[in-house]
């Protein structure tokens, strides 16, 4: 892989700022976000006098903590257009969930918003290995899922040459990066795998495509996952983070020269981590849960956003700007089994040691009798698919889990390509419990 490390000049001043400056930046920045919540969101307004805070309370970084946390709940209860801080005739444009566990979480940007955001994108491609004039995939999901327009708006904003391609068509989309030979792939590291598939599928060898840059996000990946593909492709693999409700994709992005966790864009996004059961701010360092506060939106300041994602804060490297370690897991994914808390990406690490079986697992929720019970589906390497090869397979990644993990479970090997795939955010958890 070639080196991709930034050449002097290529950093926002903000990138090589001193701790001092970033916070006093965030200070004056927050006490404005605050003062445009309280003013202008009904919602944040009745929030903040329900436990007795005003934005003039805040006198210092610190003093966040007083405010009120705000959830996914509040976006639903206030659904569609309660929570926005200006006019609906205001509003550029409009993202939501896909609304699959209750109403949708709807949010929306102003012109300056976008190009607030488009900056981040931009900064995060740049900070991935890419540059201006460089040919970008994009083959996150277009639409009202925000991955695929905010890495679109954020390669365009750089200086790249935009191939939306969207996800799914994935013979098509092996097709276009030989024709078009893109640097930069920007796609969920689950749907690479269903790419990296193909490949092999039509006979071409991953490692002599055009692509040097892999960005991928939307969900969790282990850096096991990550140096397959960048084995397999001969490619930099490397992580960003975003959520709609704080803006999107491109909150947080991994360094190339590094890939040592996710720098957090502070100028325009505050990160605590807090006890999730408690709420109490916790130490950089600390494991818990990642919460947000946006210091430069318009139509949707949001203010101490629970996350769900678990992770710690840790000092910058390659950037001033604090980092996120890779996140673990979310506090409403994980899996309590008999005791034991599980995350799917823990069983994806024990997987990947498995040379038999292939990187695409789900796993199913079921109960016998009293008892929780869990079922890890897999598929064979075309390689390893006779019986016995199976057989040892299912026996050495469940080995694995029980060592590792702590549990036992079923594992059932199917045929290549059995496990359902696709194009966005991968399905891992299957609960299939009786409900009551």
């Amino acid at each position: 892989m070639e080196d991709l490390s930034p050449r002097p000049g290529d950093l926002d001043p903000i990138e090589t700022a001193s701790r001092d400056e970033i916070s006093a930046l965030q200070l004056k920045r927050l006490k404005t976000t605050l003062e445009h919540a309280y003013r202008n969101s009904p919602h944040y307004r009745a929030r903040f006098d329900k436990v007795g805070v005003h934005p003039g309370d805040l006198k210092t970084l610190s003093d966040l903590a007083k405010f009120p946390f705000t959830v996914k709940k509040d976006l639903r209860d206030t659904y569609p257009f309660g929570m926005f801080a200006v006019p609906r005739e205001k509003i550029a444009r409009i993202h939501a969930s896909s609304g699959t566990t209750g109403k949708p979480t709807v949010v929306g940007y102003t012109q300056n918003d976008i190009a607030m955001w488009a900056t981040c994108v931009a900064r995060s491609i740049r900070a991935a290995g890419g540059r201006a004039g460089d040919i970008c995939h994009v083959a996150y999901g277009y639409g009202l899922f925000t991955g695929g327009l905010g890495a679109h708006y954020g390669a365009e904003k750089l200086g790249c040459t935009v191939i939306p391609i969207s996800g799914g068509m994935t013979e098509r989309q092996v097709g276009l990066i030989q024709d078009f030979k893109p640097r930069i792939i920007m796609v969920t590291p689950s749907y690479m795998l269903s790419i990296l598939d193909e490949f092999r599928r039509q006979g071409l060898d991953p490692r002599k495509s055009s692509l040097a840059v892999g960005i991928f996000g939307a969900e969790p990946w282990t850096n096991a996952m990550r140096e397959e593909i960048q084995q397999d492709f001969d490619m930099h693999a490397v992580d960003i983070y975003g959520l709609s409700e704080v803006i999107g994709p491109g909150v947080a992005s991994e360094c190339v020269e590094t890939k040592d966790g996710l720098h957090v864009w502070e100028d325009h996004f505050y990160p605590e981590i807090i006890d999730p059961e408690t709420g109490e701010v916790l130490p950089d360092g600390e494991l818990g849960e990642l919460v947000f506060t946006s210091l430069t939106k318009e139509a949707l300041p949001i203010i101490r956003y629970r996350t769900r994602d678990l992770t710690r804060l840790l000092p910058g490297t390659a950037r001033a700007m604090r980092r996120i370690d890779k996140v673990t897991g979310r506090t409403d994914d994980m899996i309590i089994l008999r005791g034991v808390n599980i995350f799917p990406t823990q069983i994806e690490e024990q997987l990947l040691k498995c040379s038999g079986l292939a990187p695409h697992f789900q796993i199913e929720l079921v109960r016998a009798g009293r008892m929780d019970d869990m079922i890890v589906r897999v598929e064979a390497m075309p390689h390893a698919a006779d019986a016995g090869a199976r057989a040892a397979s299912a026996r050495e990644l469940a080995h694995h889990v029980k060592s590792v993990v702590g549990v036992s479970t079923k594992v059932m090997v199917g045929d290549p390509d059995s496990v359902e795939r696709s194009a966005g955010k991968a399905r891992r958890v299957v609960d299939n419990r009786p409900k009551g």
